[in-house]
């Protein structure tokens, strides 16, 4: 459990670091660091949390429960990733009318993603986990309505192939998690055997 905590912490240490830290000129470290190397610090901290975050959940399976979830959750957990995974998509795309929308698909998506899984699975991990996702994505998106951010401005064109490449993307991202990549890279098949 050492593990996990210092993952959580390192990681959402760093993302909670970069979401307070001043953007006031003469004050915002990342322009005195530089982009790069701001960014380059940045990133290698938060691949490091998200190991050790990968490691210390493998090493907590069966842990216990903190809650049994409803015989439905999963369902709504399957109802809810595919718009997860089409607005993570938008998110690293252009503005299209999906992203305006959401104005922050990134953190609709990681809310979506995190309260989805609350209702499929009461694992401590996973708790703990989803617990840590879905606060950070609140609280993050609290910050940048502070900062003014308000996603792409209003006067923005649309691009109406980064929609239907969120579209699609997502879909096909759906499909490979459901089919393949969740009992590979989080060792859980969606769709048990039998």
């Amino acid at each position: 459990m050492a593990l996990f905590i210092l993952g959580l912490v390192i990681f959402f240490g760093a993302h909670v670091f970069s979401a307070v830290r001043s953007r006031e000129p003469g004050k915002d470290l990342k322009k005195k660091m530089g982009y790069g190397p701001f960014m380059g610090t940045y990133t290698f901290v938060s691949i490091i949390g998200f190991f050790l975050i990968c490691v210390g959940f493998n090493e907590t399976r069966g842990m216990g429960l903190v809650y049994s979830p409803p015989s439905w959750g999963k369902h709504v957990n399957f109802a809810l990733m595919p718009p997860a995974l089409i607005l993570l998509v938008a998110s690293q795309l252009p503005a299209g009318r999906i992203k305006k929308w959401a104005k922050h698909p990134m953190l609709v998506a990681v809310k979506l993603w995190a309260l989805g899984h609350f209702f499929a699975t009461g694992q401590l991990n996973a708790f703990l986990l989803f617990t840590a996702f879905l606060t950070f994505a609140v609280f993050d998106r609290i910050m940048v309505k502070r900062r003014g951010d308000t996603g792409p401005a209003p006067e923005t064109p649309v691009k109406l192939w980064a929609d239907i490449v969120s579209v699609v993307g997502g879909i096909v991202l759906y499909v490979a998690f459901v089919m393949y990549l969740h009992r590979v890279l989080i060792g859980v098949p969606v769709i048990m055997p039998g």
